[in-house]
């Protein structure tokens, strides 16, 4: 089992907000972007960070995009479509749609529209 899965969002979050900022994005895009992954909104979202759920938590309680599957690319030096796991692909689909808001990519692209 990955380190990742027994984390908190709550101890990423700020990573993932910091990082969007940096460039010029805002956290109400970033908590859209992670309400169209998994469904949480802003109040859910909220409640799941004050609690600090873990990620493998964090994701059995989502409810998964049907188009995330169309999330491709590479994180961390690995393909998001090829990963195995399917709660680390969750986590790679997060990181890879935080990754191309940050990089300035228009919202109807990161979020599939």
């Amino acid at each position: 089992m990955s380190r990742i899965f027994t984390t908190s969002v709550a101890a990423v979050y700020p990573h993932y907000v910091t990082k969007v900022e940096r460039k010029g994005r805002t956290k109400a895009e970033l908590d859209q972007v992670i309400e169209w992954l998994t469904g949480f909104d802003e109040p859910a979202l909220s409640s799941h960070l004050a609690a600090g759920t873990t990620f493998e938590d964090f994701f059995a309680e989502a409810r998964l995009n049907p188009h995330a599957s169309s999330i491709t690319g590479v994180v961390c030096g690995v393909r998001v479509e090829e990963i195995d796991d399917p709660l680390m692909q969750k986590i790679r689909y997060l990181d890879k749609l935080v990754d191309e808001l940050a990089k300035g990519k228009s919202m109807e692209k990161v979020l599939r529209a």
